[in-house]
């Protein structure tokens, strides 16, 4: 059964060196559990980015929350690159494991259907493989003789996330974003904050059914209201570009990024 908590519950309940899945920045993302996760101190995490990330996974790192970080890329977009991802790669603070889109999202399909590995095509003969020898290639068992790639599950200990509204019963509106759904079928446990809890069933027709993810998927659950912010949430708010704009300023140096992490880190404080 899904459990309504307070958010520094809901990241208590996330240990030092898991593994968590967070969301590309325009599908949710719980900014209000990345502050709570920095004021609680966690280390050691192996961020899964479902593609690719930004400002969340930057501030985790910057913060010496992350300790690996599997992605695509990670990127502020318009604001430019993401400063403290690219000291931290230079510096050797954390460890990257490289990937393509294709190959996280087949890696969390092999997870949600309990399978070891997923075959993908279009990475013979990238440099990827000299790094991620965890992923094989091997020839065809089917179809015509030829050689694919095959990357191993992946089944992050939680998937962490944020969307405008869950029904009293646990049941998340995730709309069109169905990485959200990979996330939850393939990890171990499911930590949603939302803007708000409503009263009606939001599994009670098809047509809103159709857009939500059920509390089966969903351990718990945090209200947190304007929780992606500075980032955008589908039909609530747009991102902050101003803000993202001087975070990316700020954080060229190790100590403008403590002073920008201090300010917001106060600011989500005073808005929780």
């Amino acid at each position: 059964m899904t459990e309504m908590v307070g958010l520094e519950v809901l990241v208590a309940s996330i240990a030092p060196g898991q593994s968590i899945a967070i969301p590309v920045d325009r599908a949710g993302v719980s900014m209000a559990a990345t502050a709570a996760m920095i004021e609680a101190g966690l280390t050691g995490l192996h961020l899964v980015c479902v593609p690719i990330s930004g400002l969340q996974a930057d501030l985790l790192i910057g913060a010496g929350v992350a300790a690996v970080v599997e992605t695509s890329a990670v990127s502020l977009g318009e604001a430019g690159g993401a400063p403290r991802f690219v000291a931290a790669v230079r510096d050797g603070s954390i460890r990257l494991r490289d990937a393509t889109c294709p190959a996280i999202h087949a890696g969390l399909l092999a997870g949600q259907k309990g399978v070891p590995f997923m075959p993908i095509a279009g990475i013979i003969g990238s440099d990827l493989l000299q790094v991620r020898p965890d992923w094989k290639v091997i020839d065809s068992p089917v179809g015509e003789p030829g050689k694919v790639v095959v990357v191993p599950a992946i089944t992050p200990d939680v998937a962490l996330f944020h969307a405008p509204e869950a029904d009293r019963f646990g049941n998340v509106r995730i709309g069109r974003y169905r990485e959200l759904a990979t996330m939850a079928y393939a990890a171990k446990r499911t930590l949603v904050t939302v803007e708000r809890i409503v009263d009606r069933d939001l599994m009670a027709t098809e047509d809103s059914a159709a857009g939500v993810l059920p509390t089966l998927y969903v351990d718990a659950i945090a209200v947190a209201e304007n929780g992606a912010w500075p980032l955008p949430l589908w039909d609530e708010y747009e991102t902050d570009g101003a803000e993202l704009a001087h975070y990316a300023a700020m954080a060229r140096t190790d100590e403008g990024f403590r002073s920008y992490l201090s300010a917001f880190l106060t600011r989500c404080k005073e808005v929780a």
